[in-house]
């Protein structure tokens, strides 16, 4: 195993919102099926060649005076989560003096191999911010700054996946930069675009048939009777020791070569999107590098509701609001040659059910969490539409997006390449020889096409 660099915490300090009033917010069913997922985990590193006293003096301030700006918007990011005794269901609460964890530290590692394609997993590991989470009480946020001596920096920001889901967490990454790069033009403002302006109200989120207490009495039973612990589970998977995080791209010109053979291939002629050819693909690739066992497997993505409730949300909500879509596949079909194709038939049906009602079946949504299937679990995290690259603190767009939480859970990531050009890039964490065998399978594959 690789050892770890030289890592130093240089201040553990919290930041508050500028001002804010007593604010409590109620968990949807949206928000409660995730009450004790493990924590989701993002960095972002950008580079920064100049001296290390003008990042303490000018770029360190101007991060969290932004960010005390920025959570003035999202006084709960700054709460806590609590289970009163008198409620049946858990809350967000806020009240002034309620603050942000905020880490800094410094790093002799290689800032060029932590944002290259191929990086030992537990490299990255000391810039992830740890998230405080007890029985009585869980943070919403944490966030940690890392620099790396006259290469770059990083920011990490680790989320309570019952607080917000991925769409939500990089808006709010959105609004923080924002803040940020507008500092030096108007130091005192801290208004935000509209597009950036988080909308709270749980109201629009209906739930006539009482599925949020549903969920809350399923919490309540497992490991119960009456289990009100906010305590996170640490990991879905088995951590390895010697997995390998990896970065692969699909270009618009291979996206289209998959559309243009899926064309040809599938009986069914259903409208084939980037993300149905991706996950495709992606999926039969890592079926082929791990050859598992089981006779079935499952795979499950996530669909943006917003849009498709009735009534819509705004966009700008800020909560969860995704839907949990599952396909169920044989294992030797998806080891075919065709193994792509029969993946993205299963795929292209569960989306075509999302039209019949994104809410069907959601009774059963927290009996899937919490019992396991015996069959290997594949997932996604993250989406292109979410533009992580463009998280611009005034300091040029990262050069490397990782979610590092990916690791703990065995799904793989997708966010639009850094050219944003139509590309989409593939995160995922293997041991060496699986991750060997995923590339040469990815690379030949898209040379068959």
């Amino acid at each position: 195993m690789t050892q770890t660099a030289p890592f130093n915490v240089v201040q553990v300090c919290s930041v508050a919102p500028l001002q804010g009033t007593p604010t409590s917010l109620p968990l949807t069913f949206f928000d409660l099926l995730w009450l004790r997922f493990p924590p989701v985990e993002r960095l972002f590193f950008y580079e920064y060649q100049n001296s290390t006293s003008s990042f303490f003096d000018s770029v360190l301030p101007n991060l969290k005076h932004s960010l005390s700006q920025t959570l003035q918007h999202f006084l709960p990011l700054a709460g806590n989560f609590t289970w009163p005794h008198d409620s049946a269901k858990p809350i967000i609460q806020y009240v002034p003096g309620d603050a942000v964890s905020f880490t800094v530290a410094e790093s002799n590692a290689s800032f060029t191999h932590l944002c290259s394609d191929l990086c030992e997993a537990a490299q990255r590991y000391p810039l992830i911010p740890h998230l405080t989470t007890s029985h009585e009480q869980a943070s919403v946020i944490a966030l940690q700054v890392t620099l790396f001596p006259n290469s770059g920096f990083c920011i990490g920001i680790t989320t309570h996946h019952a607080a917000f889901d991925g769409k939500s967490s990089t808006s709010f990454m959105k609004s923080w930069a924002y803040a940020c790069s507008k500092l030096e033009e108007s130091p005192s403002s801290s208004s935000l675009p509209e597009k950036l302006t988080p909308f709270f109200d749980r109201s629009v989120i209906r739930d006539p048939a009482g599925i949020g207490e549903l969920y809350s009495e399923a919490w309540l039973k497992h490991g119960g009777p009456n289990n009100r612990s906010l305590k996170v589970w640490d990991s879905l998977n088995a951590l390895q020791t010697d997995a390998m995080k990896g970065l692969f791209e699909l270009t618009p010109s291979h996206i289209q070569k998959l559309k243009q053979y899926a064309h040809s291939m599938l009986k069914k002629k259903d409208h084939i999107s980037t993300f149905s050819v991706t996950c495709a693909y992606v999926l039969a690739c890592l079926i082929k590098a791990q050859q598992p066992k089981c006779n079935r497997l499952v795979f499950i993505f996530s669909v943006d509701c917003r849009s498709r409730l009735d009534p819509p949300t705004q966009p700008t909500y800020f909560g969860n609001c995704v839907a949990g879509q599952k396909i169920v596949a044989e294992t030797k079909k998806l080891l075919e040659k065709d193994g792509f194709i029969s993946a993205l038939e299963g795929i292209n049906e569960a989306l075509n059910r999302v039209k019949d009602g994104v809410l069907n079946g959601i009774e059963t949504w927290i009996s899937t969490i919490l019992n396991v299937p015996e069959d290997k679990i594949y997932s996604t995290a993250g989406s292109p539409r979410f533009e992580v690259y463009s998280i611009d603190f005034g300091w040029g767009k990262p050069k490397k997006v990782d979610v590092t939480s990916i690791d703990k859970t065995g799904a793989f990531s997708l966010s639009e390449n850094r050219n944003n050009d139509g590309g989409i890039e593939i995160g995922l964490a293997l041991n060496k020889p699986e991750m060997e065998a995923f590339s040469a399978v990815f690379v030949q594959g898209l040379e068959s096409f």
